[in-house]
Protein backbone atom coordinates (compact mmCIF):
# COMPACT_ATOMS: atom_id res chain seq x y z
CA UNK A 1 0.00 0.00 0.00
CA UNK A 2 1.55 3.17 -0.86
CA UNK A 3 1.82 5.73 1.98
CA UNK A 4 0.36 9.10 2.32
CA UNK A 5 1.95 12.12 2.71
CA UNK A 6 1.64 16.25 2.52
CA UNK A 7 3.02 17.66 -0.51
CA UNK A 8 5.07 21.66 0.04
CA UNK A 9 5.64 23.14 -2.95
CA UNK A 10 8.45 25.49 -2.61
CA UNK A 11 9.56 28.11 -5.42
CA UNK A 12 12.83 29.79 -6.09
CA UNK A 13 11.80 33.55 -6.45
CA UNK A 14 14.59 34.24 -8.90
CA UNK A 15 14.81 30.91 -10.89
CA UNK A 16 11.08 30.33 -10.31
CA UNK A 17 12.10 26.61 -10.23
CA UNK A 18 9.36 24.80 -8.15
CA UNK A 19 10.16 22.11 -5.63
CA UNK A 20 8.03 19.49 -4.24
CA UNK A 21 8.83 18.10 -0.48
CA UNK A 22 6.76 14.81 0.74
CA UNK A 23 6.11 14.89 4.05
CA UNK A 24 4.40 11.72 5.36
CA UNK A 25 1.55 11.99 7.68
CA UNK A 26 3.95 9.90 10.25
CA UNK A 27 6.12 12.53 10.88
CA UNK A 28 3.73 15.78 10.77
CA UNK A 29 1.72 13.82 13.50
CA UNK A 30 4.97 13.05 15.35
CA UNK A 31 6.13 16.42 15.08
CA UNK A 32 2.68 17.90 16.44
CA UNK A 33 2.86 15.27 19.46
CA UNK A 34 5.93 16.51 20.14
CA UNK A 35 5.05 20.12 20.22
CA UNK A 36 1.88 19.23 22.60
CA UNK A 37 4.30 17.16 24.75
CA UNK A 38 6.61 20.68 25.16
CA UNK A 39 3.40 22.88 26.16
CA UNK A 40 2.40 20.41 28.34
CA UNK A 41 5.86 20.07 30.07
CA UNK A 42 6.45 23.90 29.91
CA UNK A 43 3.02 24.69 31.71
CA UNK A 44 3.61 21.50 34.34
CA UNK A 45 7.25 23.70 34.75
CA UNK A 46 5.33 27.24 35.14
CA UNK A 47 2.95 25.67 37.26
CA UNK A 48 5.76 24.06 39.69
CA UNK A 49 7.46 26.95 39.44
CA UNK A 50 4.60 29.29 40.89
CA UNK A 51 3.86 26.95 43.69
CA UNK A 52 7.66 26.97 44.95
CA UNK A 53 7.33 30.85 45.13
CA UNK A 54 4.48 30.31 46.96
CA UNK A 55 5.60 28.26 49.61
CA UNK A 56 8.84 30.38 49.76
CA UNK A 57 6.67 33.56 50.65
CA UNK A 58 4.36 31.76 52.91
CA UNK A 59 7.66 30.42 54.82
CA UNK A 60 9.70 33.64 54.80
CA UNK A 61 6.09 35.33 56.42
CA UNK A 62 6.21 32.75 58.82
CA UNK A 63 9.55 32.98 59.65
CA UNK A 64 8.82 36.85 60.46
CA UNK A 65 5.99 35.65 62.22
CA UNK A 66 7.95 33.61 64.62
CA UNK A 67 10.67 36.30 65.13
CA UNK A 68 8.45 38.78 66.29
CA UNK A 69 6.60 36.38 69.06
CA UNK A 70 9.97 35.24 69.73
CA UNK A 71 10.89 38.75 70.35
CA UNK A 72 7.39 39.38 72.25
CA UNK A 73 7.95 35.79 74.37
CA UNK A 74 11.06 37.19 75.77
CA UNK A 75 9.80 40.61 76.36
CA UNK A 76 7.16 39.29 78.22
CA UNK A 77 9.44 37.05 80.34
CA UNK A 78 11.49 39.94 81.68
CA UNK A 79 8.42 41.38 82.91
CA UNK A 80 7.17 38.44 84.68
CA UNK A 81 10.65 37.87 85.91
CA UNK A 82 10.48 41.52 87.39
CA UNK A 83 6.57 41.45 88.69
CA UNK A 84 7.84 37.82 90.60
CA UNK A 85 10.69 39.77 92.26
CA UNK A 86 8.19 42.51 93.27
CA UNK A 87 5.86 40.05 94.32
CA UNK A 88 7.97 37.53 96.26
CA UNK A 89 9.49 40.53 97.99
CA UNK A 90 5.98 41.96 98.87
CA UNK A 91 5.43 38.46 100.29
CA UNK A 92 8.19 38.72 102.42
CA UNK A 93 7.26 41.70 103.83
CA UNK A 94 3.28 40.73 104.31
CA UNK A 95 5.31 37.76 106.25
CA UNK A 96 7.24 39.78 108.51
CA UNK A 97 4.14 41.77 109.46
CA UNK A 98 2.47 38.88 110.20
CA UNK A 99 4.67 37.93 112.64
CA UNK A 100 5.77 41.26 113.99
CA UNK A 101 2.55 42.21 114.75
CA UNK A 102 0.85 38.55 115.80
CA UNK A 103 -2.11 38.16 113.02
CA UNK A 104 -3.37 34.85 112.95
CA UNK A 105 -1.77 33.48 116.05
CA UNK A 106 -4.91 33.08 117.48
CA UNK A 107 -7.10 29.42 117.08
CA UNK A 108 -9.56 30.03 114.24
CA UNK A 109 -13.28 28.17 115.13
CA UNK A 110 -16.08 28.06 117.52
CA UNK A 111 -16.07 30.12 120.19
CA UNK A 112 -14.66 27.60 122.79
CA UNK A 113 -11.97 26.34 120.35
CA UNK A 114 -10.76 29.86 120.57
CA UNK A 115 -11.63 30.83 123.80
CA UNK A 116 -8.80 28.70 124.70
CA UNK A 117 -5.92 31.16 123.51
CA UNK A 118 -2.99 31.55 121.67
CA UNK A 119 -2.05 29.16 119.02
CA UNK A 120 1.91 28.07 119.97
CA UNK A 121 3.57 27.31 116.63
CA UNK A 122 5.22 23.79 116.37
CA UNK A 123 8.84 24.02 116.07
CA UNK A 124 8.73 23.51 112.01
CA UNK A 125 6.79 26.97 111.61
CA UNK A 126 9.30 28.52 114.33
CA UNK A 127 12.12 27.29 112.20
CA UNK A 128 10.02 28.71 108.83
CA UNK A 129 9.35 31.90 110.50
CA UNK A 130 12.80 32.57 111.70
CA UNK A 131 13.65 31.87 107.96
CA UNK A 132 11.46 34.31 106.56
CA UNK A 133 13.17 37.04 109.56
CA UNK A 134 16.52 36.62 108.48
CA UNK A 135 15.42 37.08 104.74
CA UNK A 136 13.21 40.11 105.78
CA UNK A 137 16.33 41.67 107.34
CA UNK A 138 19.20 40.71 105.07
CA UNK A 139 16.46 43.17 102.72
CA UNK A 140 16.68 45.80 105.34
CA UNK A 141 20.47 45.40 105.25
CA UNK A 142 20.47 45.78 101.27
CA UNK A 143 18.09 48.89 101.45
CA UNK A 144 19.94 50.87 104.07
CA UNK A 145 23.81 49.75 102.35
CA UNK A 146 22.32 50.82 98.90
CA UNK A 147 22.68 55.01 99.33
CA UNK A 148 26.07 53.73 100.68
CA UNK A 149 26.94 51.44 98.25
CA UNK A 150 26.09 53.48 95.50
CA UNK A 151 29.24 56.30 96.84
CA UNK A 152 31.69 53.68 97.03
CA UNK A 153 32.74 51.16 93.78
CA UNK A 154 29.30 49.89 93.43
CA UNK A 155 29.56 49.43 89.77
CA UNK A 156 30.86 46.34 88.36
CA UNK A 157 34.42 46.74 86.63
CA UNK A 158 36.99 44.21 87.01
CA UNK A 159 36.26 40.75 85.45
CA UNK A 160 34.94 37.85 88.29
CA UNK A 161 38.19 35.39 87.23
CA UNK A 162 41.11 35.72 85.36
CA UNK A 163 41.36 34.44 81.85
CA UNK A 164 38.71 36.99 79.68
CA UNK A 165 37.91 34.24 77.65
CA UNK A 166 33.92 34.32 76.82
CA UNK A 167 32.86 30.57 76.58
CA UNK A 168 29.01 31.13 75.65
CA UNK A 169 27.48 34.69 75.50
CA UNK A 170 24.67 36.46 76.82
CA UNK A 171 21.27 36.41 74.53
CA UNK A 172 19.68 33.70 72.36
CA UNK A 173 21.36 30.42 71.87
CA UNK A 174 20.46 26.43 71.28
CA UNK A 175 20.29 24.76 74.27
CA UNK A 176 22.48 22.22 74.25
CA UNK A 177 20.26 19.84 76.61
CA UNK A 178 17.17 20.29 75.15
CA UNK A 179 18.51 21.54 71.41
CA UNK A 180 15.40 24.20 71.24
CA UNK A 181 16.04 28.16 71.79
CA UNK A 182 16.95 29.39 74.84
CA UNK A 183 17.55 33.25 76.21
CA UNK A 184 21.09 33.14 78.21
CA UNK A 185 20.83 35.25 80.73
CA UNK A 186 24.58 36.26 81.81
CA UNK A 187 27.84 34.92 80.26
CA UNK A 188 29.69 31.87 80.44
CA UNK A 189 33.41 32.45 81.32
CA UNK A 190 36.34 29.85 81.05
CA UNK A 191 38.24 28.89 83.70
CA UNK A 192 39.20 25.58 85.84
CA UNK A 193 37.74 24.38 88.72
CA UNK A 194 38.86 25.99 92.27
CA UNK A 195 40.38 29.22 90.53
CA UNK A 196 38.86 32.30 92.72
CA UNK A 197 35.63 34.41 92.40
CA UNK A 198 36.13 37.73 92.52
CA UNK A 199 33.42 40.31 93.52
CA UNK A 200 32.86 42.87 90.99
CA UNK A 201 31.98 45.72 93.03
CA UNK A 202 31.17 46.72 96.69
CA UNK A 203 28.18 45.29 98.28
CA UNK A 204 26.02 43.28 100.14
CA UNK A 205 25.89 39.35 99.69
CA UNK A 206 21.85 38.13 99.83
CA UNK A 207 22.55 34.96 98.85
CA UNK A 208 25.17 32.63 99.17
CA UNK A 209 24.08 28.40 98.83
CA UNK A 210 22.78 25.65 96.54
CA UNK A 211 19.94 26.73 94.17
CA UNK A 212 17.59 24.39 92.29
CA UNK A 213 16.94 24.31 88.19
CA UNK A 214 20.66 25.25 86.73
CA UNK A 215 22.12 27.87 88.95
CA UNK A 216 23.70 25.62 91.24
CA UNK A 217 26.21 27.08 93.88
CA UNK A 218 25.06 31.10 93.63
CA UNK A 219 26.10 33.76 95.28
CA UNK A 220 24.38 37.07 94.53
CA UNK A 221 25.49 40.53 95.52
CA UNK A 222 23.60 43.48 95.53
CA UNK A 223 25.61 46.69 94.85
CA UNK A 224 22.65 49.15 95.61
CA UNK A 225 20.72 51.19 93.38
CA UNK A 226 18.97 47.73 92.05
CA UNK A 227 22.71 46.76 91.05
CA UNK A 228 23.11 42.71 91.25
CA UNK A 229 25.47 40.38 90.48
CA UNK A 230 25.23 36.45 89.91
CA UNK A 231 28.00 33.81 90.41
CA UNK A 232 26.85 30.41 89.15
CA UNK A 233 28.11 26.90 89.12
CA UNK A 234 30.43 27.40 92.35
CA UNK A 235 32.07 24.31 93.52
CA UNK A 236 32.77 26.39 96.67
CA UNK A 237 31.47 29.57 98.38
CA UNK A 238 33.23 31.56 101.06
CA UNK A 239 30.91 34.07 102.47
CA UNK A 240 27.55 34.32 103.90
CA UNK A 241 24.07 36.31 103.22
CA UNK A 242 24.15 39.57 105.40
CA UNK A 243 28.06 39.68 104.08
CA UNK A 244 29.32 42.92 103.21
CA UNK A 245 32.49 42.59 100.95
CA UNK A 246 34.70 44.75 98.86
CA UNK A 247 35.38 44.77 94.81
CA UNK A 248 38.05 41.88 94.27
CA UNK A 249 37.34 39.89 97.50
CA UNK A 250 37.39 36.38 97.05
CA UNK A 251 34.10 35.08 97.83
CA UNK A 252 34.37 31.27 96.13
CA UNK A 253 35.68 28.94 93.71
CA UNK A 254 35.26 28.08 90.02
CA UNK A 255 33.59 24.66 90.13
CA UNK A 256 30.52 22.43 87.66
CA UNK A 257 27.51 22.38 89.91
CA UNK A 258 24.05 22.63 88.66
CA UNK A 259 23.42 22.01 84.92
CA UNK A 260 26.50 21.83 83.16
CA UNK A 261 28.48 19.91 81.25
CA UNK A 262 32.06 21.25 82.01
CA UNK A 263 33.71 23.76 84.67
CA UNK A 264 32.96 27.62 84.06
CA UNK A 265 31.74 30.87 86.19
CA UNK A 266 28.24 31.61 84.95
CA UNK A 267 28.30 35.79 85.36
CA UNK A 268 25.06 37.62 85.66
CA UNK A 269 24.54 41.73 85.96
CA UNK A 270 20.72 42.47 86.62
CA UNK A 271 19.09 45.81 86.95
CA UNK A 272 15.69 46.08 88.82
CA UNK A 273 15.19 42.37 88.85
CA UNK A 274 16.19 42.17 84.83
CA UNK A 275 19.03 40.76 83.30
CA UNK A 276 21.13 42.88 81.04
CA UNK A 277 24.64 42.22 78.82
CA UNK A 278 27.49 42.41 81.33
CA UNK A 279 29.75 43.03 78.04
CA UNK A 280 29.24 46.70 78.77
CA UNK A 281 30.91 46.06 82.38
CA UNK A 282 33.20 43.42 81.20
CA UNK A 283 34.63 45.67 78.29
CA UNK A 284 35.39 48.87 80.60
CA UNK A 285 37.61 46.24 82.97
CA UNK A 286 39.79 45.59 79.20
CA UNK A 287 41.32 42.24 78.12
CA UNK A 288 37.97 40.52 76.33
CA UNK A 289 38.77 37.69 74.29
CA UNK A 290 35.58 36.03 73.20
CA UNK A 291 35.89 32.21 71.92
CA UNK A 292 34.38 31.51 68.84
CA UNK A 293 30.63 30.53 69.83
CA UNK A 294 29.70 27.67 71.38
CA UNK A 295 26.71 25.88 72.58
CA UNK A 296 28.05 23.38 75.28
CA UNK A 297 27.11 25.74 78.39
CA UNK A 298 23.34 26.07 79.14
CA UNK A 299 24.10 28.86 81.40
Amino acid sequence: MKQEYFVVVVAHSLRGRLRRIHIPHQAVYAILAFALLGCFSFFGFVASYARMAWKVANYNALKREADNLRTRYESLENVVSQKNDQLASLQLYAKEVTIAFGIKQKLEGPADIAAEGKLVPSFAESVQDYDVLEQANLLMLAGKSSRRLSQLNAEPTIWPVEGHLIMSPYGQRTDPFSGEGAFHKGVDISAPTGMGVRATADGIVIHAEWVAGGYGRLIVIDHGGGLQTYYAHLSKIYVRAGQEVRRGDVVGAVGSSGRVTAPHLHYEVRIGGAPVNPYRFLARAGGFHPEPEKKDFPF
